[in-house]
């Protein structure tokens, strides 16, 4: 096209308008892609709708990556065309770079940096296909989408005032987000649950995802009009200029309303650092105040009651203090000192005394307590630098949930870590040093010598800010306590730890957006009364309906964090949140006591009720939505609204959840299950099963004991072993949950067994072997604590065979246990299939209980009925061939040995015969059954590993025989 201005110019000797380069770069990305897709269906129809589970007629629609990496010829007309796009693509990033510049803005750098990013990512998966380098594939893929949301958005925030581009951008950046979450639930539904047709459906969705992907960059070219090439700014716009008829203000009006107001102003690296170290110093505050329970706990569960030790979970009411005026003052006065000081809760893991360690802990939560109730106080004569702090706080809850699914359920700088388990303390302390320099360099607006100054009543405040303070630390401290709760087993009817915990943060994260941008609707009854049908529904639902009252809970209390927090700290903070931390500590040990009723002081009067915590909780926190409502709170929000650069901050924090949510979705990335799990022996068609009593996954030093268990197992290669005292998804433990470490580092399928709303200390089942259905069952506790177990169906090697894994009720109670004797005898009688039991019966071999589980009824056989050193610890088995059984000693891990035994499957005879029938003509009696062999004459796949004979390794060895017991074949 030649140039308008050519002769004003003789230089110019080709000139083109700017568009040119957004509708080059979009026909030839949309041509890579068609191109490919006509080819792939003409030529391998058959073959690129095939996946690794099913293919055509089940398939009939092929995916974005086995039309474009797959075959020849259809990959190279793709990788032309694409490589065609890149010119084109780099210029569109630099013309919008240059469109976007302004001086002293650091917003358009940051969104260059990620166009360029998302380019070359771009480059990586399409030349290094998933045939070529899988792994590889998928992580320049996977980068290539996370590049997308600070770019999409990025693009979003600095639209030049044009209507129809900012409404198009608005529509298919919509599109494009929204497109991914049924993308990721059919992917899931073909990866996980190997649905048949899922991945058809999931495939139209992915191709969607690439014509909303390029038509948001077409839209460009609506901008890009302004420019003409050799590159001239023929209308001024990058100067500022608006060649629109519309008027320039309500041009941006109409952005402001597309970008949530908060992009009004440019960031600054200042800001930036500023937001990353109040957010971090809340990610702080919420690793030490949820490590707390964890120290705790350690005492009582050794000393098998109470301790003494659970005084320390009164160290959050220190903000009582600041109801005596000269230490509100000495302490609004010296945040710094305070919140350093508050520190020592991260350094605690240099203590190596449980006891001192505790000492440490209760102190840093004193000081975090104290240090973030006067913080806020200080900053509560101005409205922004409050919702800052405020945002920071609950921020620092989200990052702490998102680490924690990144460490799986630990966090990283808890006292419970350290290098050797997976901890990052000595990192997590420096930082926390550098943020607390940052963040406490501007001195307190409110020197703590003025009285209240908001009407309304504190007592009210105080109980909202026990409830909420409650509610986020015991549901949203750990992304999959609620996911848990609605576990039912397999198959899977409800969503999973760890392909759906990105359902819970994009709920946490919505709740926060909705908190500051609808603060009056979330603050109304409306959204308490529909918050209190989630919290329904969670309590009394499982599977999916209950999930979905979970994520509107989860979304509930993140937003009405906003309001009342800042209503609270408007009044006497000493009442608001030293009485409020006080009644939170009150439902810390009801949450407690309904599980340990058994040990604790009027347990039973308060025994298996979630259901009233959970109305206790909505309750406080409706006296705070009472408050706000009587004392028409929003006035001051609606002043606050209208002052200029009052929202200045929200863009750094939205910034700051857009940040943390990428990290989650790398860590999604990484945790995704392959589900390619295998025995350790299928060649033999050996089975090595195991039980464990796991002591809550802490040590005898109070260390987080995962990696230790993880290695133990490895090494001694059980193919599936049941764990007890695994429930941890309480506040007093952590929120934690060490199977989903174990069995993604190990490679089995995990059930977690009866949820935390089911009240009891936990039974878990892991295998090597495909789980195809599961039940959980509560037996008969009319005294005692209750009793959980599993009845797990798996596929090994082709063969049906049950596993039961079971916790009986504890020595005081013999009635208890004499009707779950009963109970499970009946159950595993029930079935006609090849069955085991892994068990912690508190009985002695041969007496009592032990005939009612070993009987005609339950048709089990002990699996060594010569180990007279048992009480608690049994496997039992029918239907199997019993060839060897070993007892290996703990080390420091827990208070209990490990137990495995290694079966044979009968061969497969062609005929039909059931694997049970197979071994009933197998029978024989007692004594030729349990005669003793030696090593040497059973084959090498059926021999226990060598390494833990003599003095074995870290602790561990062959105990009470001193080495494995090898049975008649």
């Amino acid at each position: 096209m030649a140039s308008k201005y050519k002769d004003k110019d003789a230089g110019v000797v080709l000139s083109f308008n700017g568009s040119w380069v957004s509708w080059t770069h979009t026909a030839i990305a949309y041509a890579a892609f068609i191109s490919a897709f006509i080819v792939g269906v003409s030529l391998h129809y058959h073959k690129i709708v095939q996946n690794e589970w099913y293919g055509y007629p089940q398939e009939w629609f092929p995916s974005v990556s086995a039309t474009i990496g797959d075959r020849y010829p259809e990959r190279s007309f793709f990788m032309v065309f694409i490589a065609m796009t890149a010119g084109p693509r780099f210029a569109l990033v630099g013309l919008w770079y240059l469109l976007t510049a302004k001086p002293g803005q650091f917003l358009p750098k940051f969104v260059a940096f990620w166009g360029v990013f998302r380019t070359l990512t771009c480059g990586g998966f399409t030349y290094v296909t998933s045939t070529d380098d899988h792994d590889w594939h998928d992580i320049f893929m996977i980068s290539y989408i996370v590049a997308t949301i600070p770019w999409t958005f990025g693009c979003l925030a600095l639209s030049p005032p044009n209507a129809k581009a900012i409404k198009y951008r608005k529509y298919l950046c919509g599109l494009f987000f929204g497109t991914m979450i049924p993308l990721v639930y059919f992917f899931i539904q073909h990866k996980v649950h190997r649905v048949p047709g899922a991945y058809t459906i999931y495939a139209f969705f992915e191709w969607a995802l690439i014509l909303f992907d390029v038509g948001y960059d077409a839209v460009t070219a609506l901008d890009f009009q302004t420019f003409e090439l050799v590159v001239k700014d023929v209308k001024g716009l990058s100067k500022g200029a608006h060649p629109s008829s519309v008027s320039a203000a309500e041009l941006e009006k109409e952005k402001e309303l597309a970008t949530g107001g908060v992009f009004s102003q440019g960031y600054t690296v200042g800001g930036v650092v500023d937001t990353a170290a109040d957010v971090y110093l809340g990610f702080v505050f919420w690793s030490v105040l949820t490590s707390l329970g964890v120290v705790v706990w350690f005492f009582p569960l050794w000393y098998m009651g109470i301790s003494g030790y659970e005084v320390f979970v009164m160290s959050s009411i220190s903000p009582l203090l600041l109801g005596i005026r000269p230490i509100r003052s000495l302490v609004v006065n010296n945040l710094r000192a305070v919140h350093l000081l508050s520190l020592a809760g991260v350094m605690a893991y240099m203590v190596q005394n449980p006891v001192y360690r505790l000492f440490a802990v209760g102190f840093g939560v004193s000081m975090q307590c104290l240090a973030w109730t006067a913080t806020l106080y200080s900053e509560s004569l101005h409205e922004g630098r409050l919702e800052a702090k405020i945002l920071a706080l609950i921020g620092g809850l989200l990052m702490s949930s998102i680490v924690k699914f990144a460490w799986q359920t630990n966090n990283p700088i808890w006292p419970i870590m350290h290098a050797a388990n997976g901890g990052w303390n000595g990192t997590g302390l420096i930082l926390g040093l550098l943020a607390v320099l940052r963040s406490t360099r501007r001195g307190p607006l409110h020197t703590g010598d003025n009285g209240d100054r908001q009407a309304g009543s504190s007592i009210l405040s105080a109980f909202a800010i026990a409830g909420l303070f409650f509610g986020l630390h015991s549901l949203l401290s750990d992304t999959s306590t609620m996911i848990l709760w609605v576990w039912e087993g397999y198959p899977i009817r409800g969503p999973f730890s760890n392909t759906h915990a990105w359902y819970t943060i994009f709920a946490m994260t919505g709740g926060m957006v909705l908190g500051l941008l609808r603060p009056g609707f979330v603050a109304s009854w409306t959204a308490y009364g529909i918050a209190c049908v989630g919290a329904a529904m969670v309590t009394l639902y499982s599977n999916w309906f209950g999930y979905y009252g979970a994520l509107i809970l989860s979304v509930y209390l993140m937003g009405v964090s906003i309001p009342l927090i800042t209503s609270a700290i408007k009044k006497s903070p000493a009442v608001t949140f030293g009485l409020g931390f006080l009644f939170y500590n009150f439902l810390v040990l009801f949450h407690v006591w309904v599980v340990a009723y058994a040990f604790v002081p009027g347990g039973p009067l308060v025994r298996e009720h979630t259901d009233w915590i959970m109305i206790t909780m909505m309750l406080c926190i409706g006296a705070g939505v009472f408050d706000l409502t009587s004392t028409r709170a929003g006035r001051s929000k609606a002043k606050y609204q209208k002052r200029p650069n009052a929202s200045a901050h929200r863009k750094y924090h939205f910034g700051a959840m857009g940040v943390l949510n990428v990290l989650f979705l790398a860590a999604a990335f990484l945790r995704f299950p392959t589900n390619d799990y295998k025995p350790y022996h299928a060649e033999d068609r050996v089975l090595t099963a195991g039980i464990w009593t796991i002591h809550f996954s802490l040590d005898n030093d109070m260390w987080s004991s995962e990696y230790r268990m993880r290695d133990l197992i490895k090494e001694m290669e059980v193919d599936v072993i049941g764990l007890l005292e695994s429930d941890q998804q309480r506040i007093i433990m952590g929120n934690r949950d060490s199977t989903q470490l174990l069995a993604e580092e190990l490679g089995m399928w995990v059930d977690y067994g009866p949820g935390p709303n089911k009240h009891t200390w936990g039974a878990a089942l892991l295998s090597k072997f495909p789980i195809l259905n599961s039940t959980h069952h509560l037996l008969p506790s009319p005294v005692g604590e209750l009793a959980p177990a599993i009845h797990a169906t798996l596929d090994v090697y082709g063969t049906l065979v049950d596993v039961f894994v079971f916790h009986s009720g504890q020595e005081e109670d013999p009635e208890d246990r004499r009707l779950q004797s009963e109970y499970l005898s009946k159950l595993m009688g029930s079935t006609s299939r090849p069955a085991f039991l892994l068990s912690y019966l508190v009985t002695k071999p041969l007496e009592g209980n032990y005939n009612t589980y070993v009987s005609e009824t339950s048709g089990m056989h002990d699996v060594d009925p010569s180990d007279w050193d048992r009480w608690c610890e049994y496997i039992l088995y029918k239907g199997l061939r019993r060839v060897g059984y070993a007892r290996v000693s703990r080390s420091t891990i827990t208070d209990t040995e490990l137990q495995v035994a290694k079966f044979v499957l009968p061969p497969a005879d062609g005929s039909g015969e059931s694997a049970l029938q197979a071994q009933r003509a197998w029978e024989v009696d007692d004594a030729t059954r349990n005669s003793r062999v030696e090593e040497r004459d059973v084959p090498e796949g059926w021999r226990f590993p060598a390494v833990f004979r003599g003095e074995g390794v870290r602790g561990h060895r062959y105990h009470v025989f001193d080495e494995p017991r090898y049975f008649n074949y």
